[in-house]
């Protein structure tokens, strides 16, 4: 491996932007969800299962505790979504994201046994700009939102807009609260 070396100055080189690979822009942005909802589920204590083959739903997510009423261990089921048309934190207390139609009426179904929630990453345009590393922090940008959209009505003809509010932020957090309603009977 070779390391930047000071110039005759002191000072390190100007960096240059890195030679990325050539993987689709949309297969890096699955990637980076997936590795979003990783961190997440691993500071919350949770569980992940990717379901084979994968049938409109992207991950199973668990936790387990003594606490919860119905069952020991609960899970509730995931659909990821990333874009880059949206901007960092939306102004207003909603955003709209479209989604198809058969994607919309599999997370809308109700009742179901096990819930289903939606979770859309927001990210910058370029891939410069998704992440940030040093010492002290990884930062991933920009973050992702989650709804439940049980009983959510179809309202396009191939695609309906659905409205994720800003003040749920998909964190660990967030996480270990849906749980905690999951595993006491309620929904996410």
């Amino acid at each position: 491996m070779a390391l930047a070396q000071p110039e005759p100055s002191g000072l390190l080189p100007q960096r240059t932007a890195p030679l990325r690979g050539g993987l689709a822009t949309t297969a890096c942005m699955e990637t980076l969800q997936v590795g979003y909802l990783h961190a997440v589920a691993a500071a919350a204590g949770c569980s992940l299962s990717q379901p084979f083959p994968d049938n409109g739903i992207d991950w199973h997510v668990s936790h387990g505790s003594p606490g919860h009423l119905v069952d020991d261990e609960v899970t509730i089921k995931v659909q990821l979504k990333c874009t880059y048309q949206i901007p960092a934190r939306p102004p207003g207390p909603t955003f709209a994201f479209t989604l198809d139609n058969a994607h919309l009426v599999k997370l809308a179904r109700t009742p179901v046994s096990v819930h289903k929630i939606l979770v859309v990453m927001l990210v910058p345009r370029s891939q410069d700009d998704w992440l940030r590393a040093g010492p002290d922090s990884l930062d991933l940008r920009h973050c992702c939102y989650w709804t439940n959209l049980a009983g959510h009505p179809v309202t396009g003809r191939h695609r309906t807009t659905v409205r994720l509010l800003t003040s749920r932020v998909f964190d660990d957090r967030a996480l270990c609260e849906i749980m905690t309603r999951v595993g006491a009977g309620g929904r996410p």
